[in-house]
């Protein structure tokens, strides 16, 4: 035999409880997407996965010093792969943001104010924004439209944030770091589209 279903009274402290947890905001109940970022990253479109403390070097840029170029890098790894590698403290590598190849999404794994460990230069990393993206320097199926779109806006952003100009002086291949021994992005890379976008984005 069933026993007979009876509703709860509402009680004023019930009600009281109620409207207390409908005030809050869901990301605080959740934890899962508070979680996934930082209180803001500095491109708004990013997410955050961060690097590594062991992997760049904590700053205050551009009090500490002054940023005036973005390096461009590809991965010779999948995005999965190259957010682990920025994860494991031993690997002493780096970048400010990632690019993934088939949609373009971002992921942003050191503060801009912070040193990324990324150009193997160290004149370089401390005025520079290093931006990966996914892929192998000589398979240009990689180089998406997503891809480039995305992260031209990404570097457009933050050439308007530091006053940089969106040109191929300020705009670099990792390969033109001084004292660099990486190829990347390669010649597969197409820089008249993407200084094109960066200007249009």
């Amino acid at each position: 035999m069933e026993r007979e279903r009876t509703t709860p009274v509402p009680t004023r402290r019930r009600l009281l409880k109620g409207a207390a947890l409908a005030a809050v905001p869901y990301t605080l109940l959740s934890g899962t997407r508070a979680a996934a970022r930082p209180a803001a990253v500095d491109y708004p479109l990013a997410e955050w996965q961060p690097s590594s403390a062991f992997n760049y070097t904590p700053s205050s840029r551009p009090t500490t010093y002054p940023v005036d170029h973005v390096v461009v890098h590809v991965t010779q790894e999948t995005y999965a792969d190259t957010l682990a590698i920025f994860r494991n403290p031993e690997k002493q590598v780096s970048a400010h943001y990632v690019v993934r190849s088939s949609d373009g999404h971002v992921a942003q794994c050191v503060r801009e104010a912070d040193v990324a460990w990324h150009a193997g230069n160290w004149d370089y990393n401390t005025r520079s924004i290093g931006i990966e993206h996914e892929g192998w320097v000589d398979r240009p199926e990689y180089f998406t439209n997503a891809l480039y779109e995305e992260s031209a806006r990404l570097t457009a952003a933050i050439c308007t944030r530091y006053g940089i100009p969106r040109d191929r002086a300020h705009i670099i291949a990792h390969h033109e770091v001084p004292g660099s021994d990486h190829t990347d992005p390669g010649p597969l890379w197409d820089w008249t589209r993407y200084i094109r976008l960066v200007n249009f984005a």
